[in-house]
This record gives C-alpha cells, sequence and structure tokens, in this order.
C-alpha cells in the first residue's frame, strides 16, 4: 500500500491538519491507515487523545531517524496506508521518511514566504532522487485559503505550475472544522458542528480523492 510522506520545513504550514483529514478521509472511505507522528511537537499525537480514534487508523509515535524507515516498511507490508507527519525541518528524519514515500505531499500557505521555505522540502526530494535513482512523485497542497484567491496566491500557483510541479486541486480552504479537530479528536463525521459543516466535510473528500486519484495513476503507470 502507498506511504505518503508531508514534509515541509515551515512551521505553521498545515502539515497536521492536512495529515489528520487525508487519513480520517481515506479510513472512512474504508482503507486502513497508519498515521507516523514524526513531530517532536507531537501534533497527531494530541489528535488522538482528544478524542476515540476513528475506526481503521492506527497512530504510531516515537518516531526516529533510527526506526522511521523500518516502521514504515512494516506496516506497508501489513497492508496500510501509511501517513507521515514530520517535523518543520530539514533532517536526517525528513530525509529517511521520503526515501520510501510514493507520494510527498508539501502544504504550503499562499505566501511569498511559505512558497520561498517550502521550495527546500522540494529541493529534498530531488535529492533523494539523485541518491535512489528513481523518481518520487510530490505534490504541493495550499492550506488555509479562502473563497477569493488573491493575486498572490495566483501568482505563486501559476509559479510552481510553469516549474512542472504538481498542484493539488481543491486546496485545503481556512475551516474553523478543520482547526477543531485538535480540540476534540475524531474525524469531521463525528465532529460537533463549527461553521459551514458540509463545506468543510465536501472540501476534505475531495481533497482525499485527489490524492487518491494520483495514488492510482501511479499503481497503474508501474
Amino acid at each position: 500500500m502507498p506511504t505518503i510522506v508531508i514534509a515541509s520545513p515551515k512551521g505553521g504550514a498545515g502539515k497536521s491538519t492536512t495529515a489528520v483529514l487525508l487519513g480520517t478521509e481515506l479510513a472512512r472511505a474504508g482503507a486502513d491507515v497508519a498515521m507516523l507522528d514524526g513531530d517532536p511537537n507531537g501534533s497527531l499525537t494530541l489528535w488522538a487523545e482528544r478524542g476515540p480514534v476513528p475506526a481503521r487508523i492506527t497512530l504510531h509515535n516515537a518516531i526516529t531517524e533510527q526506526n522511521i524507515v523500518r516502521t514504515i516498511r512494516a506496516l506497508d507490508a501489513d497492508g496500510s496506508v501509511v501517513i507521515v507527519d514530520l517535523e518543520g525541518v530539514a533532517s536526517r528524519l525528513v530525509s529517511r521518511a521520503i526515501s520510501q514515500a510514493d507520494l510527498v505531499l508539501t502544504p504550503m500557505r499562499a505566501t511569498t514566504l511559505d512558497a520561498t521555505i517550502g521550495a527546500r522540502a522540494l529541493q529534498l526530494v530531488a535529492e533523494e532522487e539523485e541518491t535512489l535513482g528513481r523518481s518520487i512523485r510530490h505534490a504541493v497542497v495550499f492550506t488555509m485559503t479562502r473563497a477569493i484567491r488573491s493575486k498572490q496566491h495566483s501568482g505563486i500557483e501559476a509559479s510552481l505550475r510553469a516549474q512542472g510541479i504538481d498542484v493539488i486541486t481543491p486546496a485545503l480552504m481556512e475551516r474553523a472544522a478543520f482547526s477543531a479537530l485538535f480540540e476534540y479528536g475524531g474525524d469531521l463525521a463525528t465532529l460537533p458542528a463549527q461553521g459551514n459543516m458540509k463545506a468543510a466535510r465536501e472540501n476534505a473528500s475531495d481533497f482525499a480523492s485527489a490524492i487518491y486519484a494520483r495514488l492510482t495513476e501511479k499503481r497503474e503507470a508501474a
């Protein structure tokens, strides 16, 4: 089963939110999901402690540079979709996780600062591709976006696409429900009403479907 690594050297870019939304949506669709908390801040662990962990999801913490490759391979062999949430720095732990990835997602806010720092994650992918002698599929996902897109957002996205970088559509919107997952735990189906729940659920579902489509394309190409 695929391994999805969520990596960005920029703190506050939405890595853990992306991981929780993707993991819970895939689990609701029937996949077995193993979520690895490789961030010293322990955001996934905090989410899991706030409420019942949804069915079909297992959480694994205490992930280190020494055990991450072994852990990913063991869970992959068990047939789980593996989602790895990483620390917000460029480190050996991040590089080792990327080396095992079928897809690397780089969350970023639609700002010049996030795009500049996020580019370092794309460079890490390129370095691992060179070391391994194979391509690693990767994509950018914009997070905390607004319904009315700014000129800055449009310009950054156009620049990424011009460089041949995959950009996930839809972006993850700024939704009260998304941040509330770390207060209540669980998933969007069990979360107490927070803002426009219908729009939040549709956004998360469409995002997960876009990721699933890319993973399916990779398997068919193989």
